[in-house]
């Protein structure tokens, strides 16, 4: 006999405070479509929705895997001609006392299962805001805290380590770093980085290195992964295929744990279990990581010559008008102008959305300085897209500007 249910399904009280801003500014965007505007997405950081493409050798890479049959389970830290490449394009960048090397299902597994492995319930990790917003979600379900350091907008939106050290406490277990960061297009000096793992070896915290976008670089900057400043350093470097490598629907990311063994002896075990329990990530994309890191990178220098352009016209509209201004992203294809608003950011952006079309996302999604109101702009469409698109937001911000 079929009884009938009389209540709703309790969730799990874990998932009320999880939220992904740029994902749930989407449904808004639905609706305005619905009334048949013309819409302009400076939401979406995947390169392949607009005129960016897979580099060839990745893809006959992959086929040619699928081919040869590599298409069951493979070990669960990745095949290994992909955690070999991994490890040597970790030795480029300085990487030593390389202790492990696995592939993840995107770089957001290898955040998930590295925080899953560290924090306990009632426990801290040091967070950046403005920053991606998938670790204050895990940390949520985790039932841990996220626990904010600002970027400093004044100091072209590197680190304020002061206020780093102030909230460094015995239940603090690890600062994250997003260099080139995410959404401000910041890359961070290595004076900076050493005063970050001073603070980090001193309180006893891991490091974890969130650095997907160490190829998209402007204006001759370089990049440093911070475990090559200290091979002692405990340290979990994130990168994968996604961004510099054009080919996020893949889904293949890494981590890289380096430093001391005997600090590190007891975690890596301990993660160890749960790639294991997951099994693996995708099989045959893995067999792309070698021909990505060891292979022809001139699409590179187009990619970043194209993301140039169109950084310079974000950078000069966004500052031509009373009301907002915009730091100089300096890597990746992410702005994080401030707008000088009499509401929320977030009711900014969802009237604009329905208004004009334009879809950005809230800055407060991000994390922010209280008091302080901002939106990310994604500038991977074409030039005449964001013209127009800025064009719009400039307009609508004359409405709504102090």
């Amino acid at each position: 006999m079929t009884q009938t249910i009389s209540a709703s399904i309790r969730p799990a009280k874990r998932t009320a405070g999880i939220t992904y801003a740029v994902r749930d500014i989407v449904s808004v965007a639905h609706e305005a479509a619905k009334t048949g505007k013309e819409m302009l997405y400076l939401n979406i950081g995947d390169p392949n929705k607009f005129d960016f493409t897979t580099p060839p050798h990745l893809i006959e890479a992959v086929l040619k895997a699928m081919r040869d049959n590599h298409n069951g389970y493979s070990a669960s830290h990745g095949v290994p001609s992909a955690v070999d490449a991994v490890e040597r394009e970790a030795g480029r960048n300085g990487i030593k006392n390389i202790r492990s090397v696995f592939l993840t299902t995107g770089g957001s597994e290898a955040i998930e299962l590295c925080l899953t492995a560290l924090v306990d319930r009632g426990e801290s990790v040091l967070i950046p805001h403005p920053g991606y917003p998938l670790y204050d979600a895990v940390l949520a379900k985790l039932e841990a805290k996220a626990l904010p350091y600002l970027l400093d907008e004044q100091n072209g939106w590197r680190p304020d380590v002061e206020d780093i050290r102030k909230k460094l406490d015995g239940k603090v277990r690890a600062i994250v770093l997003i260099n080139p960061n995410n959404p401000t297009g910041t890359v961070y000096d290595r004076e900076t980085l050493r005063e970050i793992l001073a603070l980090a070896a001193e309180h006893g915290v891991l490091v974890f290195a969130d650095e997907i976008y160490d190829k998209m670089l402007f204006d001759g900057k370089e990049h440093v992964s911070i475990a090559s400043l200290d091979p002692e350093a405990p340290v979990v470097t994130f990168n994968g295929l996604s961004k510099g490598f054009l080919a996020p629907g893949w889904r293949i990311g890494w981590g890289v744990v380096s430093g001391s063994q005997a600090l590190l002896k007891d975690y890596i075990p301990a993660l160890d279990k749960l790639l294991r329990a997951r099994i693996c990530a995708s099989h045959p994309m893995q067999h792309a990581v070698a021909a990505a890191l060891d292979g022809e990178k001139e699409f590179i220098k187009s990619t970043r010559e194209k993301l140039t352009r169109r950084r310079d016209i974000t950078f000069e509209m966004l500052n031509s008008a009373e009301g907002i201004s915009c730091v100089k992203p300096e890597a990746a294809f992410y702005a994080f102008p401030r707008l000088d608003i009499a509401g929320a950011d977030e009711d900014f952006v969802k009237g604009l959305i329905r208004e004009t079309g334009v879809v950005t996302v809230h800055g407060s999604g991000f994390g922010e300085k209280p008091g302080t109101k901002h939106l990310r702009v994604v500038f991977l469409p074409t030039e005449d897209v964001l013209r127009k698109a800025y064009a719009k937001l400039l307009e609508y911000l004359k409405k709504h500007r102090k």
